[in-house]
This record gives structure tokens, C-alpha cells and sequence, in this order.
């Protein structure tokens, strides 16, 4: 797929747009006064694989503790890109508190909430002039849910007068693209390159998603950033996100990407960093970690073995990853298999780098392992579970650390004759 052709934006280390690899970005939910709260989150975020955080600035006690958030993130060695999340009082606060405005890596403009009428004007001008002394990007943010009301109303006037009117919804469509673009078109004209500017229209249904984001990729040549507003919970906020971005991603629309879901209790924030990452690997545009293919099982695996290993190798490949990440490069492309029954299982694991085929109900108690195509050993008794992570971290040592660490030693083979 080809990817439309827009600037770069670097958002402190991290380049948007351009050739560059589709971006990860997330959000706290943290009150910003709270500097140690919102910086732990902050390094979560940015442990879990986002590659740029936003942080909301609405308050002079907010403001003030931006530095410190900085500073935190520092001493933890999270060196992530900070952006500030703007509503209302961004022109004041940018102005009253340099230090914040230094400190942050990009400001986020809402054009809907930065005042009304002539008032607007020169709120949205002292921020892009701020961006522009202090050499930071912007996000100009619109969103449908804070859409300019003068703006909304100056096209529906004209909407009455067409002489087939589109409806009320189309005419809010048309109002989202074209509050972005007036106002893409002015921070350039108050001295904003376009290598500063990312441009995001947000929405919460896909299809509407689809329109928006297209008229924007027409009109302006601004890197863009994709994602639903007010996705949802679990699976319905997953399955919209996925549907919302990839037609987009597929058509080479979009440069960076916020998965905006709502944590259910007790859930960690994370979770929406995770699912950003999984819709960029399945649809091949990064390869972020290695995969692990699974059986869903079936009448065939009525034990729940081969689960319970999927979600330990699943965790044991999460847990290890900042440290393979850093020991083993390459290690993002690692393929594993874990499988329930010998239908598809052999088939599978040979196609894997490393794979395991557990029995299934009524099948002998052994579980071959494959590696790089061919059949390594044969897994029995209590210890399966053990043995076949032992053999993982071996082959990762062996094809990613290249320390020529010989073959693969087989594991010890236990008597038992049944899987735990």
C-alpha cells in the first residue's frame, strides 16, 4: 500500500508523517497537578509501547507541574515525548508558564474551544505564535463533539440556500473538514512550516470517520492522526477503533494513531496502547513484537492446557520484552505457535519460528516442538509448560543474540505421561 505523501513532523525524537512508520500515541487519565501520578502513568504508557503521550494542561497548578513530569520521566529513563491537551485557557497558560511550554513536546489545539468570533482569532494566534517561538509542533485537534458553533452555523445558512440542501449530518461532516483546513491554513499564515502542523478531525462512528479523513487527506498535505473520539468499552470500543482505521491505514491515510477506549473498573490504561499496536502488526504496517499464534480450541480440546500455555507464553514474551528488545535486535519478528490438537497443530508450529502442538482430548499425552520447520523434540509429562519457554529463550539467545551459542539443547525428557 502506498502512503500519501506528507511532511515530518518531529515530536521531540519521534518523526510523524513523511516515510516514517505509523505512530502509537496514548493518553493519561491522571490529574496532571498530581507530578507523580501522571509521570508513572506517563512511563507505563511508554513501557506498554506508546511512542508519544498527551497530558491535559488546564489549570495554573497543572501548568506548573509539567516540568516536573518532565523531570521524573527523566530520572525513570522514559524518554518519551510529552504533549500538552489544550482547552479554553491554552493561550494564558502558554503565555504564564514558559517553562511548561519548554518542557512540552506539542501543543494540541482544539479550534472549537479556544474562544468565539474575533476572540478566537487571537487566542488560536497567540498559541500557534508560542508553538512557533519556542519551535514546537501542533496538533490542530478538531472534534465533533466542541465543533466551532459559528462556523457550524455560517454552513448550514449556506446549506438552506443550495438548491438540493445535503442533510443536517453531511452539513456537520463538511463543517469538521473545513474547521480543520481554516485553521491549517491560518497557523501557516501566522508562521507555523508545515512541518509543525498534524491535523486530526475526530468522530465516533467509522464510516463518518472514513469521509472525514479523506476530504482532509484531499485538501491539505498534513500528516494526520487517526482514531475514534469516545470509542467505548472493551469490545465494542476494539471493534469500532479497528474498523474506524483500517480502511484508512490500507488506503495509506494516517500517521499516527490513539485508540480512545474507556477502561472498564480495575483495568489498566494501558490496555488501549495495546490494542493500537495489535491493529498496526496484524495489518503488516509495524512489526512491534513477536506474535503467537494460538488454536481457539474446539469438541477436540477439552482440556484447557493449550489456553492456559498461550496466555503464559503471551506473558512471559510481554514481561521479557523490554530486555530482548534492548539484547536481541530483531526480536520483533519472532513467530510462535501454540497448538491444541494434531489437526492443524503440526501444520502450524512449522510454519511458526518456534512452535508446540499440544495433544487433544483422547490423543497421546506428547506435544512435538518445531523449530524453524522442522521437528526438534517431543514434550511429555508434568513440565511441559516450563520446557517449551526454556526452549524459547534458547532460540532467541541463538537467533537474535548472535553469540553463535551452538544448538539447542533438548530438554529433559520427565516420565510422566500426562500434561499438567
Amino acid at each position: 500500500m502506498a502512503r500519501r505523501t506528507t511532511p515530518t513532523v518531529w515530536v521531540g525524537t519521534v518523526p510523524i508523517g513523511g516515510a516514517h512508520p505509523v505512530v502509537v500515541q496514548s493518553m493519561t487519565n491522571t490529574p496532571t497537578e498530581d507530578a507523580q501520578a501522571t509521570a508513572w502513568q506517563v512511563a507505563e504508557l511508554y513501557r506498554a509501547g506508546s511512542e508519544v503521550v498527551r497530558i491535559t494542561v488546564n489549570t495554573d497548578r497543572a501548568a506548573q507541574a509539567v516540568p516536573e513530569i518532565r523531570k521524573r520521566l527523566e530520572d525513570m529513563g522514559a524518554d518519551v515525548p510529552l504533549v500538552g491537551d489544550f482547552h479554553f485557557n491554552g493561550h494564558l497558560l502558554l503565555r504564564r508558564y514558559p517553562e511548561m511550554a519548554c518542557a512540552l513536546d506539542k501543543y494540541r489545539i482544539n479550534p472549537g474551544t479556544v474562544g468565539r468570533g474575533a476572540q478566537q482569532d487571537s487566542n488560536f494566534r497567540t498559541m500557534v505564535e508560542v508553538a512557533r517561538e519556542y519551535g514546537k509542533p501542533v496538533r490542530i485537534g478538531v472534534n465533533w463533539g466542541s465543533l466551532d458553533t459559528y462556523l457550524l452555523t455560517e454552513l448550514m445558512d449556506n446549506n438552506a440556500r443550495r438548491p438540493e440542501p445535503r442533510s443536517a449530518h453531511e452539513v456537520l461532516l463538511e463543517a469538521i473538514v473545513e474547521s480543520a483546513v481554516r485553521s491549517y491554513e491560518l497557523a501557516l499564515r501566522y508562521g507555523l512550516r508545515e512541518d509543525q502542523i498534524i491535523l486530526s478531525a475526530k468522530v465516533s462512528s467509522p464510516p463518518d470517520l472514513w469521509w472525514v479523513y479523506r476530504e482532509l487527506a484531499r485538501r491539505t498535505p498534513a500528516p494526520l492522526h487517526l482514531g475514534l473520539t469516545e470509542a467505548g468499552m472493551g469490545v465494542k470500543g476494539i471493534v469500532a477503533s479497528t474498523a474506524a482505521l483500517t480502511p484508512l491505514l490500507l488506503e495509506g491515510i494516517g500517521d499516527t494513531i490513539r485508540i480512545s477506549l474507556t477502561p472498564a473498573p480495575g483495568e489498566p490504561r494501558t490496555r488501549e496502547v495495546e490494542v493500537a499496536r495489535e491493529i498496526l502488526q496484524a495489518l503488516g504496517l509495524r512489526q512491534l513484537s513477536p506474535s503467537v499464534s494460538a488454536c481457539p480450541g474446539c469438541g477436540r480440546t477439552t482440556s484447557t492446557f493449550f489456553q492456559e500455555l498461550a496466555q503464559r507464553v503471551s506473558e512471559h514474551i510481554a514481561t521479557r520484552m523490554p530486555e530482548w528488545r534492548v539484547r536481541y535486535p530483531g526480536v520483533e519478528q519472532l513467530k510462535v505457535a501454540v497448538m491444541g490438537c494434531v489437526v492443524n497443530g503440526p501444520g502450524e508450529s512449522k510454519h511458526a519460528d518456534i512452535g508446540i502442538s499440544l495433544p487433544g482430548t483422547g490423543e497421546s499425552p506428547r506435544a512435538p516442538v518445531y523449530i524453524d520447520g522442522r521437528h526438534h523434540t517431543t514434550l511429555k509429562g508434568e513440565h511441559i509448560a516450563e520446557e517449551f519457554i526454556a526452549l524459547l529463550e534458547a532460540y532467541v539467545a541463538q537467533r537474535f543474540g548472535g553469540s553463535g551459542n551452538g544448538p539447542i539443547s533438548d530438554p529433559v525428557e520427565s516420565d510422566t505421561s500426562k500434561p499438567g
